[in-house]
């Protein structure tokens, strides 16, 4: 594969709202040792482009300034010392940074083979969500078959990669979302759906005996009511704070009721953490989306160049599932 000297990226020309996004000419990056170059042909849009973008998420040493942590397309060049991908194989991929551009490298091992019978699209919508819901909710949370588990945000990315994993362990799954056709759409996917303006989750929780585990991006004023919400010996895992970091909370009733509250984000964690999820993924995961469990919940498409137009509908908080940029390689 004959490779260009450049490539077309979209830069975060200065912190700031979504207009801050602007198309540019980069080099095209180089693998280094261990590492894989992709030609890009779908990227995922995440939360954490957007905080990123504002200034409020810096990008780890190492890692592109460009925004972008999943994509999907086709190995374009292998790095020193790869083995197990071959040029022009379909790939799906968790980045460190870099996704927003129409080449990215990224370390072997956090690479995956597109499922089979997915296209390039869906494949792009799995990384992000399915290394962060994996990892927090099994590795970390702990769940398991039968138990009782609140996901808030049931819509989101998160939330519909969460409710279809959660339900495939053989767990009943209960989500808060914040409009009927939210509601809807946890509802289609297996789970109690609670209107958040309509219900507390925390009486509908307690009714039912607590919740085994809860995954939160909320944070604010949710961490106690999460904690009222939990069943003795329950778990609360954060993956965000979209309401903030701080709260009072009751830590009698941690001890009293033998709680655990943990966390986690996934960026900073080492290449060796991300390549165990990477396997786990592979061999508990991938049979699920082939066994038709788990399929990937698209809100809507963006040429890579509206950028800016993809952020400003995810910041809106009214997209069900996963914004995705097209590179015209589909």
């Amino acid at each position: 594969m004959t490779l260009p000297l450049q490539m077309t990226a979209i830069e975060i020309s200065t912190p700031g709202g979504p207009e801050v996004l602007r198309p540019a000419t980069r080099a095209v990056p180089v693998p280094g040792q261990g590492e894989i170059l992709i030609e890009i042909a779908y990227a995922g849009v995440n939360r954490p482009d957007a905080l990123q973008r504002a200034g409020a998420y810096k990008a780890p040493p190492g890692a592109s300034d460009l925004p972008g942590l999943e994509c999907a397309g086709r190995v374009a060049a292998l790095g020193p010392g790869v083995s197990g991908w071959a040029v022009g194989d379909a790939v799906c991929a968790l980045l460190p940074g870099g996704g927003y551009a129409e080449y990215a490298t990224c370390p072997a091992a956090h690479a995956l083979p597109v499922p089979e019978g997915m296209d390039l699209k869906s494949a792009a919508c799995l990384p992000e969500t399915c290394f962060t819901v994996w990892s927090n909710i099994v590795m970390r949370g702990g769940l398991k078959a039968g138990e009782k588990f609140l996901v808030h945000g049931g819509s989101s990315g998160i939330g519909t990669t969460a409710i279809q994993i959660a339900r495939a362990l053989g767990a009943r799954v209960f989500a808060t979302a914040g409009s009927a056709e939210k509601c809807a759409a946890c509802t289609a996917l297996g789970a109690t759906a609670i209107n958040y303006r309509e219900a507390d989750f925390v009486d509908v929780l307690r009714a039912e005996g607590g919740a085994d585990l809860i995954l939160d991006m909320v944070g604010g004023s949710y961490i106690a009511r999460n904690i009222k919400a939990l069943a003795d010996d329950g778990r609360m895992v954060f993956i965000a704070f979209l309401e903030g970091p701080k709260a009072e909370i009751n830590f009698a009733q941690v001890m009293l009721r033998r709680l655990t509250i943990t966390g986690a984000t996934l960026r900073p964690q080492s290449d060796a953490a991300k390549a165990e999820i990477a396997r786990q993924l592979r061999e508990r995961v991938w049979p699920m989306i082939a066994a038709g469990k788990l399929r990937p919940i698209i809100d809507s498409t963006y040429p890579l160049t509206e950028a800016a137009a993809a952020h400003a509908r995810m910041e809106t908080s009214a997209h069900i599932g996963k914004i995705v940029l097209d590179l015209g390689r589909g």
